[in-house]
């Protein structure tokens, strides 16, 4: 998946070209999902979280970003995250705790690919709600109707309430709503967010400063990375100097 499926991480503008299996254009069984992750892992592998985010999604909420990915979409600025390796391991139960020790109405998750930790994702949002009422959006590079055969997506897709399915095609990147390209699909799996337009919605974004890095969160606009980037330069050569 890709930059515009929103990250928190250092920015990197890059084109990953790493060669693997792809799921957009292959039959699920050259790049199964129980492969990566199997169905009863009881860990999530985490890339990143943000606490407290309003720049993807309604109202505030938690931001999961999962480490792995089976895709290599042009443009993706998370190379990083893409490998299938071991990054950061919480239980759900564990995870559910810290969600819930903030005011989060919502929670949004993302990566790397939900869908090769749908399981552990799906108990996840369970215990959260079993214990508050919360709406739950999901990014995916896997179009809806590959998830629909396979056991694990099915229980996370059955917690969601929207999903924000297919590959991000930059030339079809129009800078507009929660996601990256034009071809991304909103499915309402409920009608918890029928009443948003998140189509067309105007992107949000929000830069966290820490130990000399900056993080984003949320859905760059086309020209914010020409402009971020000088912005940095200009902020190192006055430190230089």
């Amino acid at each position: 998946m890709h930059l515009l499926r929103s990250r928190m991480r250092l920015i990197r503008f890059v084109s990953h070209n790493e060669p693997l299996a792809n799921p957009f254009t292959e039959p699920l069984s050259v790049c199964p999902m129980d492969t990566y992750f199997p169905s009863h892992t009881p860990h999530l592998n985490l890339a990143a979280t943000c606490p407290e985010t309003q720049a993807l999604g309604p109202g505030l909420r938690t931001a999961l970003w999962v480490q792995g990915c089976p895709f290599r979409c042009q443009g993706c600025i998370a190379p990083d995250w893409l490998p299938l390796k071991l990054a950061t391991l919480v239980s759900p139960a564990e995870l559910a705790e810290r969600i819930l020790a903030s005011p989060v109405t919502g929670l949004t998750l993302s990566g790397g690919e939900p869908m090769l930790q749908a399981d552990a994702l799906a108990e996840l949002v369970a215990l959260v709600r079993s214990r508050r009422s919360i709406d739950v959006i999901c990014f995916t590079g896997f179009h809806f109707e590959q998830l629909l055969s396979r056991p694990a997506p099915m229980r996370l897709l059955a917690q969601l309430d929207l999903l924000i399915d297919g590959p991000y095609l930059p030339e079809l990147n129009d800078d507009l709503g929660l996601r990256g390209s034009s071809n991304q699909v909103f499915h309402h799996l409920t009608d918890r967010l029928a009443g948003y337009d998140f189509a067309s919605l105007p992107r949000k974004l929000e830069v966290f400063l820490s130990d000399g890095q900056a993080f984003l969160v949320g859905l760059p606009p086309n020209s914010f990375s020409q402009a971020f980037n000088s912005a940095l330069s200009q902020v190192r050569s006055y430190v230089r100097a």
